[in-house]
């Protein structure tokens, strides 16, 4: 995990740009690179580092010996470069996993490149002798990345818009900043003044497709057919598979545990991994929440369960509805379901940082989109409409989880790794027939719980424990963490405001004293920036007013979880 920051045709002086690369330095919080391009008096590259594999070499841009002419700037941790290195015979200068792609690069393309990374990532590629310049990013977005591209060719990147919405250019008061579209990379021309002109924008993967990286990995052969048992040891040997290969660090490995059914698989999972690697230290699992939440009761049982040296974080309402500011400030973006989520993340991972040394932290991120885990979709019309759902959300996920998973973590200098994003097992999962992956006998997740029935992995409860908001289950049942923070809104935000709401915010105008109040904070830190959420996270195929799960009829929590 690392901050990325590059300009390209500036007419502003760079030093007084550079700034705006500090404004992303938590991402980074072991060192900092500013270098401008050779040739290129405009174009620089900016990199705070976070030191989770080689700590010596790891400083960027990556530059080789053996291709002078090319720069690398990029984010994210790819997991096959050893298995690459081998298949290619490719001679590494450094230990750094991303040295990969220029060897990738200068072998077969781009495109060949973003099609063999096994991983997350989010890069930035200049070919000087070929005056070219890549952008790309991993399937899911798991990795940030965020652009700026003015008519007369200035192009500023950046993992996170905060980076970006400071930058002056000559040719507009405002600059248009955008994500960057997650499964594609971009090809743009470097143009003798160091401006750009883009060539095209390629979508390289659909998560549906198996990757082509799956040629060359490791992984056991999985049994063809769509028989529930083979079914069931695939998903096994691919989920073990992802978790393995994650474990990828120099640095210490926790895991975030919320007592629900993927985090715990998660945990238990990544347990045993580092017992097989004979990892020295214990793992230390972490759980958030108020008193009498059933989070942390379940997160309890499932660290006694598998053993991990287990932390409950408490907070109070006081302390959640403090850090909305900051929150909504490392978020960039004023959802209503994402806020409330990301509070109690947000908290968690300023306790790791501050109290533990752990860098590298595991959770169960992707698993609700990718396995139908949303309790709404037991009102799917059709096992194909339930498909065509997931795959959405999975679309999506840049805009609401992944994106409340990175910045609440990286705010404070913690990597995130999503083994249910791994590209072999999500893209397995999305292969099973339709009615397979529905909700069954009125329990989300079914196919996911029955393959891990006879494991042992989890307590039998946890394993069939059913559907729990994060930002709900943080809280008693008797007092959701939506309804705290609509009481406090209530007394923030008046009628003759919300009267006003569609005048002052006619884009994605709020509904709710609650959305009004987010906004205002959203505005506040990012005025005229409201076109980076295209619309509200909210359940699909029912009347729902608020995106809680505990708003639902079907809902059903486990008070004694």
């Amino acid at each position: 995990m690392c901050g990325i920051w590059a300009l390209f045709g500036s007419d502003d002086c760079l030093s007084v740009q550079c700034l705006s690369a500090m404004k992303i330095a938590h991402r980074g919080p072991d060192a900092f690179r500013f270098e401008n391009v050779n040739g290129y008096t405009n174009c620089c590259f900016g990199f705070h580092r976070l030191a989770v594999v080689d700590p010596l070499f790891g400083m960027q841009p990556i530059r080789l010996k053996k291709y002078p002419y090319l720069w690398l700037c990029y984010n994210g941790e790819i997991y096959n470069y050893k298995k690459m290195q081998e298949h290619f015979e490719f001679e590494y200068q450094t230990k750094v996993d991303g040295e990969i792609i220029l060897h990738l690069y200068d072998k077969g393309g781009i495109e060949q490149t973003v099609c063999m990374l096994d991983g997350v990532f989010a890069f930035v590629l200049l070919d000087t002798a070929n005056k070219k310049v890549f952008l790309g990013r991993d399937t899911y977005g798991v990795r940030p990345l965020f652009k700026a591209m003015t008519e007369d060719g200035f192009l500023a990147v950046c993992s996170e818009a905060k980076g970006l919405v400071t930058l002056k250019h000559s040719t507009t008061p405002f600059l248009k900043v955008e994500p960057f579209l997650p499964g594609h990379y971009e090809v743009l021309d470097l143009k003798p003044n160091g401006k750009v002109a883009s060539v095209e924008m390629v979508k390289y993967h659909h998560c549906r497709d198996e990757p082509l990286h799956a040629l060359y990995d490791n992984v056991d052969k999985l049994f063809p057919g769509f028989e529930i048992e083979t079914v069931k040891n695939n998903l096994r040997i691919l989920f073990n598979n992802a978790v393995k290969k994650r474990l990828m660090t120099d640095r210490r490995i926790g895991c975030l545990l919320s007592g629900g059914l993927d985090s715990s698989l998660v945990a238990a999972t990544l347990l045993k991994q580092l017992k097989e690697a004979q990892i020295q230290y214990p793992l230390q699992t972490f759980a958030i929440g108020m008193e009498d939440s059933p989070d942390l009761l379940a997160a309890r049982k499932v660290a006694n369960h598998i053993g991990s040296e287990h932390y409950e974080v408490l907070f109070n309402s006081e302390e959640g509805i403090q850090a909305l500011d900051e929150v909504i400030f490392s978020l960039e973006t004023y959802d209503i379901t994402t806020v409330r989520a990301s509070v109690g993340m947000y908290l968690i991972s300023k306790y790791i940082r501050k109290n533990t040394d752990n860098v590298v932290i595991f959770s169960g991120e992707g698993s609700d989109e990718l396995t139908q885990g949303y309790i709404y979709f037991h009102k799917a019309p059709s096992p194909e409409e339930a498909e065509e759902e997931s795959e959405r959300l999975l679309r999506e996920l840049y805009l609401f989880d992944v994106l409340r998973a990175d910045r609440t973590t990286a705010a404070h200098g913690l990597e995130l790794r999503v083994p249910f994003l791994d590209h072999r097992f999500s893209s397995y999962y999305l292969s099973l027939p339709p009615e397979m992956r529905t909700p069954k006998n009125g329990i989300e997740k079914h196919l996911l719980r029955e393959t891990f029935e006879e494991s042992n992995l989890i307590p039998k409860e946890i394993l069939w424990r059913p559907k729990e908001a994060f930002s709900d289950g943080i809280t008693s049942v008797k007092n959701s963490w939506f309804k705290i923070l609509q009481e406090y809104v209530e007394h923030q935000v008046d009628d003759t405001m919300m009267a006003n709401a569609a005048q002052k915010f006619p884009f994605n105008t709020p509904k709710t004293k609650e959305g009004y109040y987010y906004r205002q904070i959203f505005e506040r830190h990012y005025p005229g920036r409201a076109d980076w959420l295209s619309h509200y996270w909210m359940p699909k195929w029912i009347n729902a007013a608020d995106p809680s799960a505990r708003t639902l009829t079907h809902y059903k929590s486990a008070t004694k979880a």
